[in-house]
């Protein structure tokens, strides 16, 4: 109900809300059910608090917020949109890992590999080796603020990964092929050759959304 009032304006940006009581008053429920809602459009970006003076309603809302929704796996729709930002965002750095990877940024890659390697023969779980792999990749781009925003997303990325690294995933050689993308990943970043560091990236999450079931447009004037 909150959350209603302010998206629907009734709160203006920038405009202090009633304070705890009041707005229990108002919503004719407890203090505690009131501080529980206001705890989460704190993390929805929609309201701020300052010390001393109370709650404030954000004047750009959202801002400065990124999550992804709960249950991406639910419907083809949200898998798909998560897969068309992991093109535009893992391609990039592998391009730019090709050219910029240093040797403790192969080191970090070929670690990750090798516990994927490993969760490969004994049926084990290598999402978190997947996530460690395509962090590394993004940090060896040489940008920071890639890596950043790769590390900050790649717990909701993680969801993409599970099916693949279930134990069916592996028994159905989804881990395997998925491995095989990652190492032809591997040699084109080691050899410094960013197109085709783009390409094997392209290839990978493709390869990836199909596992899936999810089979992506080529955006017009996409490169190999």
């Amino acid at each position: 109900m909150l959350e209603k009032r302010i998206r629907s304006g009734e709160f203006a940006p920038g405009e202090k809300l009633p304070a705890e009581a009041r707005l229990a008053e108002q919503l004719a429920v407890s203090r505690a059910v009131v501080r529980e809602a206001v705890a989460r459009l704190k993390a929805d970006g929609l309201v701020t608090s300052r010390q001393g003076s109370g709650v404030y309603v954000a004047r750009c809302l959202g801002a400065g917020v990124f999550r992804m929704a709960a249950g991406v796996l639910g419907e083809a729709h949200q898998i798909e949109d998560i897969f068309e930002l992991r093109l535009i965002i893992e391609v990039a750095a592998a391009e730019w890992a090709a050219l910029r990877r240093t040797p403790a940024d192969v080191e970090a890659i070929e670690a990750a590999l090798a516990r994927m390697d490993e969760a490969v023969a004994l049926s084990a779980d290598g999402v978190r080796a997947d996530d460690d792999f395509h962090c590394a990749i993004a940090l060896a781009s040489g940008n920071p603020l890639i890596g950043r925003f790769v590390a900050f997303v790649s717990h909701e990325f993680s969801a993409s990964r599970a099916p693949t690294w279930s134990r069916e995933g592996i028994v159905r050689g989804l881990a395997g092929a998925a491995q095989d993308e990652h190492r032809a990943l591997h040699v084109a970043i080691v050899a410094g050759d960013p197109a085709a560091a783009r390409r094997a990236a392209r290839q990978h999450l493709l390869q990836a959304a199909r596992r899936l079931g999810v089979v992506l447009a080529t955006p017009p004037g996409a490169r190999g």
